[in-house]
């Protein structure tokens, strides 16, 4: 799956237990009728993947939906919902690329003059 939106912010990466496993949130705020502020997580070696970008930018994320289940010491049964990113690309460019030339005028003109009779040539 993936989802559009614009960083609204990244974290610090943060390493969890005795295991060293790392993760790193960001939020994306969606661009629709109704704005969403999306948390996603990137874990072990994809929290790298947010180096390059920043607050501000707009982006595409492909996410994968998590879900798990937690048992309580109370034997009450919880479910936990997260989004997880495994890659990331910038939708626009970014200053210091350049936009590709727009051609003269001129080659959106008719290479020659047409006529009127050019136009009588229609099968009905």
């Amino acid at each position: 799956m993936e989802i559009q939106g614009t960083i609204k912010l990244i974290d610090e990466t943060k390493t969890y237990g005795n295991n060293g496993f790392r993760k790193r949130e960001m939020v994306l705020t969606t661009e629709e009728q109704y704005p969403q502020h999306l948390l996603v997580e990137f874990v072990q070696d994809k929290t790298d993947l947010l180096q390059n970008f920043s607050v501000g930018q707009k982006v595409k994320v492909s996410i994968n939906l998590r879900g798990r289940e937690w048992n309580s010491p109370q034997g009450e049964t919880k479910y936990f919902n997260s989004i997880q990113g495994w890659r990331i690309e910038a939708l626009e460019q970014t200053e210091g690329s350049e936009a590709p030339p727009t051609p003269p005028m001129e080659a959106f003109e008719p290479a020659e003059e047409l006529k009127e009779e050019d136009y009588d040539d229609l099968p009905f």
